[in-house]
């Protein structure tokens, strides 16, 4: 289907990126290599697919891995036209299939990935935290994202955007924050502003989580409601002791906590039993 007659489907939550200046600045922040397995979500009408397989072909040389990139898209109205603009460019492996339902990990068996990708707005956060679920197998992540979101991904403690998805991603990556991409990059414009994130998994030694699920309770509950103090906040999941334990005052609130401690009081709930 030529590009000038596909309808956006809007469910979808569709926003295809057509500008060339912001596509080359975000091939020159992933930087492809020899040898780098990419895999990019939501490809739409291969604005970024194109550029990156010319890319990957311009590192490799005359050898490009085939194949060259790995692309997961849903619609399957897009199937075709990614099949005609990589033809003759460079191998492109479709993967006509919902993210969520991918185990990105066999996408690694032969060595770590790197994901991109124009996430939809609407699924963003479940995609993000699919990526961390296979992070052994991902070198790094570029997405782009609705600038609040990103700002939410990044901010640090203090901050009035700091909450629990920021502790949830900082915990398991590190999160970098590239730059802005005003709404009219895209076809249609969206109604906000779009951001380009890094996000590079932290190893398993380094995240030290010792019970991913009392971490999680633990951020969900902190976070509820972040007008209360985490003594009022916690009190059906960890006793004032236990936060004093760890150098958390039970007066203070989760806006006010770093990721650090979080995690030792995590671990601190798991080693009692909580």
């Amino acid at each position: 289907m030529h590009a000038d007659r596909y309808q956006t489907k809007k469910q979808l939550g569709q926003h295809f990126l057509h500008e060339a200046g912001v596509v080359d600045r975000i091939v020159r922040a992933i930087d492809p290599a020899p040898g780098d397995r990419l895999v990019e979500i939501g490809p739409g009408q291969g604005a970024l697919t194109l550029p990156l397989l010319r890319r990957i072909l311009e590192v490799s040389g005359d050898a490009p891995p085939d194949p060259a990139l790995t692309v997961i898209e849903f619609d399957r109205d897009l199937i075709a036209g990614l099949e005609r603009i990589s033809a003759g460019v460079a191998p492109l492996r479709i993967i006509h299939a919902d993210v969520l339902e991918v185990d990105l990990s066999t996408l690694g068996k032969n060595g770590p990935i790197r994901l991109v990708g124009n996430l939809p707005y609407n699924i963003s956060s479940p995609i993000l935290f699919h990526a961390l679920d296979h992070a052994a197998s991902i070198v790094d992540m570029h997405f782009m994202l609705q600038k609040e979101v990103v700002d939410r991904m990044a901010a640090e403690p203090g901050s009035k955007v700091y909450g629990r998805l920021s502790v949830m991603l900082q915990a398991h990556a590190r999160v970098q924050a590239l730059f802005r991409v005003p709404p009219g990059a895209f076809r249609p414009p969206p109604k906000v502003d779009s951001a380009i994130v890094r996000l590079l998994p932290r190893a398993p030694s380094e995240i030290g989580i010792a019970d991913p699920a009392v971490f999680s309770r633990i951020v969900k509950a902190s976070f509820g409601q972040r007008r209360k103090t985490l003594r009022n906040a916690l009190h059906e999941v960890c006793p004032p002791a236990w936060m004093e334990a760890v150098g958390i005052d039970p007066g203070d609130r989760a806006e006010r906590i770093d990721v650090a401690r979080f995690i030792a009081l995590a671990n601190h709930a798991a080693a009692a039993g909580g």
